[in-house]
Parts: C-alpha cells; sequence; structure tokens
C-alpha cells in the first residue's frame, strides 16, 4: 500500500476511533478510571520518543547534536504554547467542582478554546505521524499507535469539558470528531511537503520527540500525583512499564511486518 494510503487510513481511523474511546469512556466510566489511561498513554509516549523516534531521527541526521538541539527548542516551544493556551491538556481530575461550574457558565469560551486546541492537536500529530510513514513503516506505525493511545484521554477530557459547559452528548461528540479531521489534513499537507525536503524528516521527529516527553513529563505525569500511596504508585508505575513494552512489542512486529 503506498505510504499516503497508510497516512489517510491511520489518521482517519486514528482521529475516529480515539473519540468513539473517548466518548464511550466519558460517558460510562468512573472518573478515578482516567488515570488507568493516563498512566498507560505516558509509557507509549515515552517508549516512542525513546526506543524508536530518537534513535531514529539520529540515524537520519548522522550527527546526535542537531537532534537534541530540536527536542531542547521543541520543548520550550510546546511550554510557550501551553501558556497561551493552545496546548492545553485537560482532564477530568484536574477539574475542581468550582472550574466546572465556571465552565458552565462560560461554554462558549470553553468550547472555543478546546475546539481550536484539538484542532491544532490533532494537525501537528497528522503532520508527526506523515514524518514518521516518510520515515519508514515501522516508525509510522509506532508513531501512530503512541500519539493515537494519547488521545483517547485527551478526548475524554476535551469531552468531559464540553459536557460539564452545556453542550449535548452529540454536540460534544460532533464538535471533537471535527476537530479529530485536523489530523487527516496535517498528514496529507506534511506528506507533500515532506517530499521535497527529506532534510527535514530528522529535525521534526526530534520535534516530535520532544511534544510526546513534553506532554508526558509536564502534562501527564504531574496529574498523576494526585493519587498517593503503594498501591496507586504500583498501578501507575506497571501501567506506564505496560505502555513501554506495547511500542517495544508494536516495533518487533511492525518490523517483521515490514521483512516479510
Amino acid at each position: 500500500m503506498p505510504i499516503l494510503a497508510w497516512i489517510v487510513t491511520v489518521t482517519v481511523l486514528g482521529g475516529l476511533l480515539s473519540v468513539l474511546a473517548a466518548a464511550a469512556f466519558a460517558l460510562r466510566a468512573k472518573p478515578t478510571q482516567v488515570p488507568m489511561l493516563i498512566s498507560y498513554a505516558i509509557g507509549t509516549l515515552l517508549g516512542a520518543a525513546f526506543l524508536e523516534i530518537l534513535p531514529h531521527a539520529v540515524e537520519l541526521s548522522g550527527k546526535p547534536l542537531p537532534v537534541t538541539t530540536t527536542v531542547l527548542i521543541g520543548m520550550i516551544l510546546f511550554f510557550v504554547l501551553e501558556k497561551l493556551m493552545l496546548w492545553r491538556h485537560r482532564h477530568d481530575e484536574d477539574l475542581a467542582p468550582d472550574e466546572l461550574a465556571h465552565a458552565g457558565a462560560d461554554h462558549h469560551r470553553i468550547a472555543i478554546m478546546v475546539i481550536i486546541g484539538d484542532t491544532f492537536h490533532n494537525s501537528v500529530d497528522g503532520v508527526i505521524i506523515a514524518g514518521a510513514f516518510l520515515v519508514n513503516l515501522e516508525l509510522g506505525m509506532i508513531t501512530a499507535v503512541a500519539i493515537i493511545t494519547h488521545e483517547v484521554p485527551q478526548e475524554v477530557g476535551d469531552f468531559l469539558v464540553l459536557l460539564h459547559s452545556g453542550y449535548s452528548q452529540r454536540q460534544a461528540f460532533a464538535f471533537n470528531l471535527l476537530a479529530s479531521g485536523a489530523m487527516v489534513v496535517g498528514g496529507v499537507a506534511a506528506y507533500y511537503a515532506l517530499q521535497s525536503v527529506h532534510q527535514w524528516i530528522p529535525l521534526l521527529l526530534g520535534i516530535a520527540a520532544a511534544s510526546m516527553i513534553y506532554v508526558s513529563v509536564a502534562d501527564l505525569i504531574p496529574s498523576l500525583h494526585s493519587r498517593r500511596g503503594l498501591r496507586a504508585t504500583v498501578q501507575q508505575t506497571l501501567l506506564i512499564a505496560t505502555g513501554i513494552a506495547t511500542i517495544w512489542i508494536v516495533g518487533g512486529l511492525a518490523h517483521l511486518f515490514v521483512d516479510i
């Protein structure tokens, strides 16, 4: 199957499946179960960044310094974007009752913030997935798994914010589905842009790794500290390890698939 077809298929299915899973979870699951998704997502993000993306970026570049510099700049960039409220990952355990009440009073502002932030995030994810597929099929599949896995807890948070802001279940689902379409647009646009600038791919992979590391360390891991105690710590650690193991297994399977 052509690379463009892989990119379109993965971004379409990834966006759709993440929204469907988030909607089902947000409507049925208990709020205390969300940290389980977050812990697993942390593992997949860190595993993809350190086990697959960065090694491939260094290999393509031939020099570690440009890649590590890109990662550093990328993390600072994501910090600034988050400060500007364009890269905000909200989870239900972060929302206090008074925050939810305030969101209900200002539902139009909240909805716009969520939709714009999610659309921007998904378009960047599409670019990252396209860049990974342009390296090889194995890296593309691994990157897609990590990103789609992370999308679920993020979409759960966005879904809950919209619901608590006064939107119906159908409206919340439609807005999230619309925002997920930006992943396809970003992926296709990046495919054509990167065809003529292959030298940018290692730098793009560095940005991808930076985004995964930053989101894990700055956004997701701090949210786990609200659950204290030995049992919670062991559970979170095992789930993070499971996420890392998933990337390792998917990488092995993808490598076999490519060889075949």
